[in-house]
């Protein structure tokens, strides 16, 4: 049998981590391996338990969940840990900074228990989660703050093709939607994709959706 994906759970309610936890223990899947209520805990717990998955809250004391990120993933951590934030809409001013400092990916935190746990799935498979429905919020809504790409190849290297489905990415679409739009097969969608996050030098689709609206490839 397959050993269960190993979870953290850190948020500072504790009503909110004993949801979680109850809903992820429920699966024969999963296993929560541990929970804390602020960041720096987080961090700590994260390097002697070692879970496949933290699902991080955005706000918590002593270190935000930011911060916390960017330790246990961000850009030059040697082996990083695969996060997936939580927030609200009235936090979505922080989502691009949890994005960029390495979160494979948000939901809402009143997402329902299907929508968390087909997160924490999807992230421990090393995919990156956009929640579709606030993607354009949230990310759009704070595209003039992101700063020019650098050190990104150009999207001119993209055929016309591959641009139209990362505008789509960008727009939080998931592949089977991508693919219905475009009336191609899911698998062909995952090759388009595949190419783009290659020929464009990027880790995931996180990172799609950041470099599309730095380049101004969506509205």
């Amino acid at each position: 049998m397959t050993a269960p994906v190993r979870v953290l759970i850190c948020d500072d309610q504790a009503l909110i981590r004993t949801g979680f936890t109850t809903i992820v223990d429920a699966q024969p899947d999963l296993e929560v391996v541990g929970e804390c209520g602020d960041g720096r805990t987080a961090v700590g717990l994260a390097a002697r338990l070692r879970p496949d998955v933290v699902v991080m809250d955005v706000r918590m004391p002593v270190l935000d969940g930011i911060e916390a990120t960017r330790l246990l993933a961000g850009a030059g951590v040697a082996d990083p840990v695969k996060v997936l934030m939580v927030t609200t809409f009235n936090l979505d001013e922080y989502v691009y900074e949890a994005l960029r400092a390495g979160a494979s990916g948000f939901l809402l935190k009143d997402a329902p228990p299907a929508q968390l746990l087909h997160g924490i799935r999807t992230v421990a498979t090393g995919a990156a989660l956009l929640a579709p429905e606030v993607t354009r919020q949230l990310v759009g809504r704070y595209a003039a703050r992101i700063r020019p790409a650098e050190g990104r190849p150009p999207a001119a290297a993209l055929t016309p093709r591959e641009l139209e489905v990362l505008r789509l990415i960008a727009a939080g679409l998931s592949n089977g939607e991508i693919a219905a739009a475009l009336v191609i097969s899911q698998e062909t969608v995952k090759t388009y994709v595949s190419r783009i996050l290659a020929k464009l030098d990027l880790r995931d689709r996180v990172q799609a959706v950041i470099y599309a609206y730095r380049n101004d490839l969506v509205s």
